[in-house]
């Protein structure tokens, strides 16, 4: 008699055993079901989330930047190149250049000293004609003419610059080569100076 009640208790804790078991399987089975079916809620991103993630985009959309190499003409106008000149030295109000074809032409207005005889005192107006142009030997600057109040100054008041290439003499010969420029045109109207590469 004294063996069946240990039986009974055996039975009774392998039930509550399995009992618990199968409770255990069924709830992972349940979790792993809900979690592999569970409803998918949206993402609101908040106005301060959707800027930084609108940047983040952005960087990630532009393309490798392009180097483009710059323009190796300059060309300028008569009114530009006044304005240059009247911008950066101090004679705006006293030169001006007036472009032609293969020519440049200054005018040129300035007080005169009070104490020199004669025209002490009066304006001063100077107009001289350059010739540019250009060979295989380089860009040649010759003045053709000077005048000074409408009269063409002899060459022997002037020094003999008359005819004479001044960019070649300054550069030491005849004629020259302009560093940095491959050639330079005057037309009317505009200068334009095509750079070396």
């Amino acid at each position: 008699m004294s063996e069946r009640p240990a039986t009974s208790g055996k039975r009774g804790s392998c039930v509550v055993k399995g009992l618990v078991l199968f409770a255990v399987i069924a709830l992972v089975a349940g979790v792993f079901w809900w979690w592999n079916n569970r409803p998918i809620d949206p993402v609101v991103l908040s106005a301060e989330e959707k800027q930084v993630v609108e940047q983040k985009v952005e960087v990630l959309q532009q393309e490798e930047p392009v180097y483009e190499p710059g323009k190796r003409e300059i060309e300028l106008s008569e009114r530009e190149l006044n304005g240059l000149l009247n911008e950066h030295t101090t004679l705006g109000d006293s030169v001006k250049f007036e472009l032609a074809t293969d020519a440049v032409h200054a005018r040129v207005e300035m007080d005169l000293d009070e104490d020199l005889p004669v025209v002490g005192g009066k304006t001063l107006k100077v107009k001289a004609r350059f010739l540019v142009h250009e060979d295989e030997s380089g860009v040649h600057f010759v003045i053709e003419d000077v005048t000074a109040w409408g009269v063409s100054l002899p060459n022997d008041w002037l020094g003999g610059v008359k005819g004479q290439d001044l960019i070649g003499e300054a550069i030491g010969g005849k004629g020259g080569k302009l560093a940095g420029v491959n050639s330079l045109k005057i037309e009317p109207g505009k200068i334009r100076i095509e750079l070396k590469e």
